[in-house]
């Protein structure tokens, strides 16, 4: 009975819900004038990896058809440490600003009052910060409820540094395209299989698995000179805006492939940690300053979560190499601890010494350090883009129709903020928004 009083962790607060597969990554097409990352260094080298896709704001027990962001994580185990590439199903994200992101994950989640969803809190905080808007309109269009996890892109979202070499250094994004196509539920079709599967995504990746019908998908970058970031029109680290691909088309790198279910869901897919801040030489972090919080927010969770040494669990213990550092003990320590090898550097006893050849390269920077308010940073230009030259018609009816069933459950002055936001987007936008809430309204009198 102890024992079963304790075999629950805590729950991931975001990303909760999710499946789990293993498999490889393949590299097809050369980029070492890019990165030294071991990972790409010669055309036809297969890395093992594990694969987390998950919901972001829905609970362990929330139905895998809700209209939600899907995470989409990888784990390649490497002969210089795991590399976690840590994304979404969206190229964009909510916000831009570490700072915002508990407070925005908060409005998503439960009322502290009644516990319920809270199309309040949902909408008033979206509306507030209109940098949501480009990821709101994601959300609510065709793609927001993806078919399966094998039917739906992944995104590193974030820029990147790639490094050669010859610690040269470009801006990077990572682009994973399903080999499946992509292909979203209708709203009606996702709300019934809510009631009568809800664990769809996960019996439809593993079940296809098992069957050896293996998901792939193929592997790009779009790459950016640090001179063309400097002319670039945007902020080119800003998480709510993509890199246009007539600028920087996608560059193809090679595929992932997903062949082998886990053999036990707890070890392989609930224990499995990820952490951004879990880099290889060749691949750096972007001035990004939402990366930046989750370089240290995703280690920080896998501590309270998992404990202090949860990378000597096997799925996440990077058993291509060897670890040598000077951390030691701390629960659940499992391995020999590094035997009596010294635990402080320097020392004169062959402990492990720095490697040059690891560094970080350096750079310049310049200007002034403050806390900057990017509120207004052009929120609209690209939602505008999508509207009027992504997007056809039908498909804009049917965003404007999802939004409308969702805002109607908020307030009158929140609907009409929600309005006016889109209409900012495109004077049609609100006009539909607002044509389609009174046509709800009329059928419920």
């Amino acid at each position: 009975m102890s024992h079963f009083n304790r075999e629950r962790i805590p729950e991931r607060v975001v990303h909760a819900k999710g499946a789990g597969a293993f498999g490889y990554f393949e590299v097809t097409d050369d980029i070492t004038q890019y990165t030294k990352a071991i990972v790409f260094n010669k055309i036809g080298k297969r890395t093992d990896i594990a694969v987390r896709f998950s919901q972001v704001i829905g609970e362990l027990g929330s139905a895998d058809t809700v209209r939600d962001p899907r995470g989409f994580a990888i784990k390649f185990y490497t002969e210089h440490g795991n590399w976690d590439l840590t994304g979404n199903n969206t190229p964009v994200f909510f916000v831009r600003d570490p700072r915002l992101f508990p407070k925005f994950i908060h409005s998503q989640k439960r009322n502290p009052s009644t516990h319920e969803k809270d199309a309040n809190a949902f909408w008033d905080f979206i509306t507030l910060e209109e940098e949501t808007v480009h990821q709101v309109m994601i959300v609510f269009s065709d793609r927001g409820i993806p078919n399966g996890f094998r039917r739906m892109n992944g995104y590193g979202s974030h820029t990147f540094k790639l490094v050669n070499a010859t610690e040269n250094a470009v801006y990077c994004k990572f682009h994973y395209k399903s080999d499946q196509g992509v292909e979203g539920l209708p709203t009606d079709v996702a709300a019934q299989l809510a009631g009568t599967n809800p664990d769809y995504s996960i019996q439809d990746l593993y079940r296809a698995i098992e069957s050896k019908q293996y998901p792939s998908w193929t592997f790009y970058i779009q790459v950016m000179t640090f001179e063309q970031a400097e002319k670039f029109q945007f902020n080119p680290f800003d998480l709510t805006k993509v890199w246009p691909h007539a600028e920087y088309p996608l560059i193809r790198v090679g595929k992932i492939v997903l062949n082998r279910n886990p053999v036990n869901y707890f070890a392989q897919v609930e224990q499995l940690a990820f952490n951004p801040a879990q880099m290889i030489p060749g691949i750096e972090p972007s001035p990004d300053k939402m990366l930046h919080g989750r370089l240290f927010a995703y280690g920080d969770t896998q501590r309270y979560r998992l404990g202090v040494n949860h990378l000597q669990i096997p799925v996440n213990c990077p058993y291509k190499t060897r670890v040598k550092n000077y951390q030691r003990d701390g629960l659940m320590t499992v391995t020999d601890n590094q035997g009596g090898a010294p635990n402080y550097w320097p020392n004169s006893f062959s402990g492990p010494e720095p490697n040059p050849a690891f560094s970080d390269p350096s750079f310049k920077v310049s200007g002034d350090v403050a806390r900057y308010n990017s509120t207004n940073e052009d929120n609209f230009s690209q939602p505008t883009i999508m509207w009027t030259k992504v997007l056809k018609e039908d498909e804009r009816e049917r965003m404007v129709d999802n939004i409308a069933g969702h805002v109607i459950n908020a307030q009158d002055f929140l609907q009409e903020r929600t309005i006016t936001m889109f209409g900012k987007v495109h004077r049609d936008f609100g006009e539909m928004l607002r044509e389609a809430l009174n046509k709800l309204k009329a059928t419920t009198r």
